[in-house]
């Protein structure tokens, strides 16, 4: 079932939902910069972030019964006008990106009182809606170039949101450098590819791209698309071993934008290469191709094996969580691989239970920066005793990315197991037990640090401030809450997976 809107069609605030969800943060941004002061940017960031979310959820409940709402921009239908078009994907991500933002803003208060300069402090709630924005505006757009140009947005004002961190750590701002250098070979490889589609298609329409794109596998130029597609994309998800910008960025970040992007940005890039692939390309092109088997699969097993391997070894904690990411990254990418709807109800539900176990673990990890003067595990010694509240938050996080049962992470994990056994790739399956393993090693040595490894001889309760905590907890208590509660995640992403193969066999 599928609803269209145009922009002229009616004013009521519920069928304006889709361009409001881009409206609210995008005009916020020049607000914050045009009222210049720092507690108002905060209170206009922490409502935008708010609305958002309530937006999402609306938009979410809207499609969770399989229908799909087409919204025309000006009034002008797609494929001449641009479409934000929402199904249960992208509501989902959505729901994601705005939760995630909505946790994120009341603990980047006193977060950015220690890491980034007063005079700064509007610049950076202004360039946090900016990226919220972008975010957003990749998932909800079914226009092509629209996805590249959103894309861009959120990818520069990131840059900068990372070159902030410099006033703590001069490395944040080669970190961005390097980010932006990677990040532009990544949006050049990907803008390619939207050309040589529009060359052979002549829209941007993602609905009518697939449709003029049936019988046309054989293309060389088609081929090359795609190939341009995957590279770009993966860039910028930082698939192994495309991964080199992320570990530096995320550890040289300040805290609260290496929590927020490492639940959201990698997200949004995997969103961005689920759609192109099963939307677009459609699966019977995938299989012609035969790209999963042989280049998505393998280089996921590596980064599942590899990246953890590295991180067990890592001496800084928000380094072992950058390299635990690139893993977990390879678990999503397993699941796309597998080419099935469980195995894609794995991927889309690990999207979701990864984004709130890491936003907890990189916001303890900030909570470290501050009261213990950095992130190394060395740093940490005996935190489990002068900050309780916070070290009680990294052993549940520990325990959801490990994948323990009645956690977040658990259920993901086990959907995804159980659907490479039902492809009959049993071997894959005792790769992820393996690699979950490996997160044991390093989950174990950053409690071991906490609680076993005695720092100062006094134990002086110094606790990370209650807005800190607040947000720390509410994300922890999600990945339990999550971990339970199955019900609602593996709905929505069964119902994804689902209309992500049906689509791929009849226009949508």
């Amino acid at each position: 079932m599928s609803l269209s809107i145009s922009h002229s069609d009616s004013f009521s605030l519920m069928e304006q939902l889709p361009i409001l969800q881009i409206l609210v943060p995008f005009v916020s941004a020049p607000l914050i910069v045009f009222i210049g002061n720092r507690k108002v940017a905060w209170w206009i960031a922490f409502i935008a972030s708010v609305i958002s979310l309530l937006i999402a959820i609306n938009l979410l409940l809207l499609v969770n019964d399989g229908s799909i709402i087409s919204y025309h921009i000006g009034g002008w239908a797609p494929p001449i006008g641009i479409e934000y078009r929402v199904d249960a994907l992208n509501a989902f991500v959505l729901v994601l990106i705005t939760l995630i933002s909505s946790i994120v803003v009341p603990y980047a208060y006193q977060s950015i009182e220690n890491e980034i300069p007063e005079q700064h402090h509007t610049l950076f709630y202004a360039a946090y809606l900016l990226c919220v924005t972008g975010l957003m505006g990749v998932v909800i757009t079914g226009d092509v170039f629209n996805v590249f140009v959103f894309l861009e947005i959120s990818s520069l004002a990131s840059y900068v949101l990372i070159s902030l961190g410099s006033h703590r750590d001069k490395r944040a701002l080669t970190s961005a450098f390097n980010y932006l250098i990677i990040g532009t070979i990544g949006a050049t490889f990907f803008v390619i590819g939207i050309g040589l589609l529009y060359m052979v298609t002549g829209t941007l329409n993602m609905v009518d791209m697939a449709e003029l794109l049936e019988g046309k596998s054989s293309s060389s130029t088609v081929r090359s698309a795609f190939a341009f597609i995957v590279v770009g994309v993966g860039l910028k998800l930082a698939i192994y071993p495309l991964h080199i910008w992320l570990p530096k960025a995320y550890t040289f970040a300040p805290s609260v934008i290496t929590a927020f992007l490492a639940a959201t940005a990698t997200k949004v890039a995997i969103y961005i290469l689920i759609r192109f692939m099963f939307t677009i390309f459609r699966p019977s092109f995938l299989e012609e191709l035969n790209v999963l088997d042989l280049v998505i699969l393998p280089l996921s097993i590596a980064a599942m094996i590899i990246a953890s391997l590295i991180a067990v070894f890592q001496k800084d904690f928000k380094g072992l969580l950058a390299y635990s990411s690139i893993a977990q990254v390879g678990y999503i990418l397993l699941g796309i691989s597998l080419m099935s709807e469980r195995g894609l109800t794995a991927a889309i539900i690990h999207i979701f239970n990864h984004g709130i176990t890491k936003v907890a673990l990189f916001m303890v990890a900030g909570a470290y920066v501050i009261k213990r003067g950095g992130s190394l595990l060395t740093d940490l010694q005996g935190a489990g005793f002068t900050m309780p509240w916070t070290s009680a938050a990294t052993v549940i996080g520990c325990l959801s990315l490990i994948g323990i049962p009645g956690t977040a992470g658990f259920i993901s994990k086990w959907i995804l197991v159980e659907a490479a056994i039902e492809n009959g790739k049993w071997p894959l399956a005792i790769i992820i037990i393996f690699s979950s393993l490996l997160a044991v090693i390093y989950c174990w040595r950053v409690i071991e640090t906490l609680y076993f490894k005695n720092g100062d001889s006094k134990i002086i309760v110094n606790e990370a401030p209650l807005s800190m905590l607040i947000s720390i907890w509410i994300a922890s208590l999600a990945c339990i809450y999550f971990g339970f509660n199955t019900d609602t995640t593996i709905s929505i992403s069964d119902l994804a997976a689902k209309m992500l193969y049906l689509t791929s066999l009849n226009s949508y």
